[in-house]
């Protein structure tokens, strides 16, 4: 649907521009926030009841995104005029037939598809478009694994191609460990059923000093980046990013370059003028000065939090308007912090078993440059992140230090 068709603000009406979020989680609920703002009526869908964006959409539903059937059958029903995949777990093929049907996938089935599979993104990022990467192999058997690790050299990474958030990820540091990764890749992978096999990829454990993310948005004025963000990460998941990441020129320049080159190269696959929408490009910056491109998820990314207070248009917001047609240009990206100012998240993880309840905002908060979101998941089980802290500083050192505060202030209890 061309963007001048789309009715916005009237989300109760005969005929409004109707979205349909596949994942209703954290940053779910922060595009559906962008997206109601402007008018549009979000259906939120997600596999569990009271989901965090289900909590804000104007209508929710429950099923396995993974299930064909069941997913045809809810476009059916709801008859969106855009879907927004936010997690992979998703029949692809339906997507596809979506998008036959004239419903505008966000960026496109094509994205989503290459995006959620390692090898297919990685062949696409290294093959063709020549974008540097780490030394890797993929493999189908164990067999096939041991000889791509001696051809990488040890120690190695070993992924399953289809897995997000380090789940089935091993380390291994000698060929004496490449059985235990293949058992882990086969387990960890998503969709993982008995009697199947996954396909692996193993890279070379290469001498990483830092990562980056690199929002990259595209949209119907072309391609943008943010000022790059850094990150910690732990088990594979994120627990802080940070924002402007005190970066050499050179580093800067190349980061952009590989952010655009790789976006630009997933939307000539899409083959549609409306591949729009914020790409989280992940980079390894190693010891050397060099950059090397990760992955990309084509959706705002976890590190992307912290544009909530270092952004005047969130990478929600930017988001919601490039999907709408929206031009999305180098002002719109740009930081509204005060000159020599830096800003941080850090991701509020409770571990144990029950409801989680949240207190002493009023400490959590006493200073003026800090803020706070409460996902409102139902429960926890294990450990889940429950949710952010945001804060303000005239350093990163600082900024970290203020959100970490934060994280420490508020009281969390299981009931």
């Amino acid at each position: 649907m061309a963007n001048q068709d789309r009715a916005l603000g009237t989300p109760y009406g005969k005929h409004p521009t109707r979205a349909l979020l596949l994942g209703s989680g954290e940053l779910g609920k922060e595009v559906a926030i962008a997206l109601t703002r402007l008018g549009v009526r979000v259906i939120a869908a997600d596999s569990y009841e009271g989901a965090p964006a289900q909590q804000v959409a104007h209508e929710a539903h429950v099923l396995d995104m993974s299930d064909a059937q069941a997913l045809a059958e809810l476009i059916a029903e709801v008859q969106p005029d855009i879907i927004i995949p936010e997690i992979e777990a998703i029949a692809t093929q339906v997507l596809f037939d979506a998008e036959r049907a004239g419903i505008h996938v966000v960026p496109s089935a094509t994205i989503a598809s290459i995006c959620m599979d390692r090898e297919a993104l990685r062949r696409l990022a290294s093959d063709d478009l020549g974008l540097p990467t780490s030394p890797h192999r993929f493999a189908g058997s164990l067999e096939e694994l041991r000889a791509g690790a001696q051809a990488v050299g040890f120690p190695c990474v070993v992924k399953p191609v289809m897995s997000s958030s380090g789940h089935g990820q091993s380390v291994v540091r000698d060929a004496s460990g490449i059985d235990a990764a293949w058992q882990e890749a086969q387990q960890g992978r998503r969709a993982h059923h008995d009697g199947d096999v996954s396909r692996v990829i193993v890279e070379q454990l290469v001498d990483l000093d830092y990562e980056l993310t690199m929002l990259t948005v595209s949209s119907s004025a072309g391609i943008v980046v943010c000022t790059p963000i850094g990150q910690r990460q732990q088990d594979g998941d994120y627990r802080e990013s940070w924002q402007p990441a005190d970066v050499p020129a050179d580093v800067l320049q190349e980061s952009g370059r590989i952010a655009r080159e790789a976006v630009r190269g997933l939307v000539q696959r899409a083959k549609t003028d409306t591949a729009w929408g914020v790409f989280g490009v992940e980079l390894f910056v190693l010891t050397d000065g060099s950059v090397l491109f990760n992955e990309v998820s084509p959706r705002p990314h976890d590190t992307g939090m912290v544009t909530m207070i270092s952004q005047r248009l969130s990478e929600f917001d930017l988001h919601a308007r490039a999907i709408l047609g929206v031009p999305v240009t180098e002002g719109h990206v740009a930081l509204a912090m005060p000159a020599h100012t830096a800003a941080a998240s850090h991701a509020i993880v409770v571990s144990g078993e029950g409801e989680v309840e949240f207190s002493d905002l009023d400490a959590a908060l006493a200073r003026p440059s800090t803020d706070v979101r409460i996902f409102a998941k139902p429960r926890v089980a294990g450990h889940r992140r429950m949710g952010v802290a945001l804060a303000l500083g005239q350093n990163v050192q600082e900024a970290r230090i203020a959100a970490t505060q934060v994280t420490q202030a508020l009281h969390t209890e299981i009931v």
